[in-house]
């Protein structure tokens, strides 16, 4: 009995909330090892339905590097990296979209459907170009070399009315991070920068990004629950902030100042990581303010 109990305050625990939450947009950037691991994977998919369920509408902007660079090197296709950027040439660059409209993007459908869920693939190049961008400038190495990244483009223009309409019919978007430039040719775009700027176009009341890490750590190496800007700044001057953790936490910002509330970095390794950040009271990673 006391188990059952225990259950039940879980459940008092979420309820305000649900709530606070009701019918609120979330923009989820899905990638990284709750992608990979089997059970994570279906984790994922059950917490999303359980989202839309409970009166929350949750869209999902998904990665695929590693998917990405087992099917480059299964076909022979050159690939490196630049500044941890991935140089795509136009070889590479129908790969990804192989990729990531294709392979990744519909198990990720499958997955939610198979779950209860009613989620839709889009990509922002072939369903209306309702992400549109722009190639990147050539980057220059360390030793003063510039070097053309190929089809990686930013984000210029997003039209969320497709995406907006799905949401509104009761579908689950599943979005791959695939814009298109004004002359048709598709550009390879980074998740988490899709997701930041979706989240603000669209008025999303939060963005999560999951990561493989627990969180954006402090000085003191603790997880941080909670960050604003001037936190940022000082950790990224003490170095504490480095990396690959930078863009995370810089993209998380720019939503905030765009508009959307609230930003969280959180740990996809762990099951249940959504529901256990946005339910809870403690939470389990780092809330990003303004």
């Amino acid at each position: 009995m006391k188990h059952l109990i225990e259950k039940a305050a879980v459940l008092h625990e979420a309820l305000p909330y649900i709530r606070t939450f009701h019918g609120e947009i979330f923009v989820i950037k899905y990638g990284g090892s709750a992608m990979v691991d089997p059970v994570l994977r279906d984790s994922f998919a059950r917490d999303i339905v359980l989202m839309k369920y409970v009166g929350l509408n949750p869209i999902v902007v998904h990665g695929g590097g590693p998917q990405i660079d087992e099917k480059l090197s299964a076909l022979g296709v050159d690939t490196s990296r630049v500044n941890g950027l991935r140089i795509t040439s136009e070889a590479a660059m129908e790969v990804v979209e192989m990729v990531l409209g294709g392979k990744v993007n519909q198990e990720i459908v499958s997955l939610i459907g198979n779950n209860g869920g009613r989620p839709v693939g889009l990509t922002g190049k072939d369903d209306g170009g309702f992400l549109r961008g722009e190639k990147l400038e050539p980057v220059t190495t360390a030793d003063g070399k510039s070097v053309d990244l190929g089809r990686v483009g930013r984000i210029r223009h997003i039209n969320p009315d497709v995406v907006r309409r799905l949401v509104l019919g009761g579908f689950i978007p599943v979005i791959a991070p695939i814009a298109v430039d004004t002359d048709g040719h598709a550009l390879n775009v980074n998740a988490d920068t899709v997701a930041g700027e979706l989240a603000q176009a669209i008025g999303a009341r939060k963005l999560v990004l999951l990561t493989d890490t627990a969180g954006v750590r402090g000085s003191d190496g603790e997880v941080s629950s909670a960050l604003n800007a001037a936190d940022v700044d000082r950790l990224e001057a003490e170095g504490v902030i480095a990396g690959g953790m930078i863009p995370k936490v810089r993209c998380a910002l720019e939503a905030v100042a765009g508009g959307v509330k609230k930003a969280h970095i959180i740990d996809g390794r762990q099951k249940h990581a959504v529901l256990l950040e946005l339910f809870t009271d403690e939470g389990i990673g780092t809330q990003i303010t303004g």
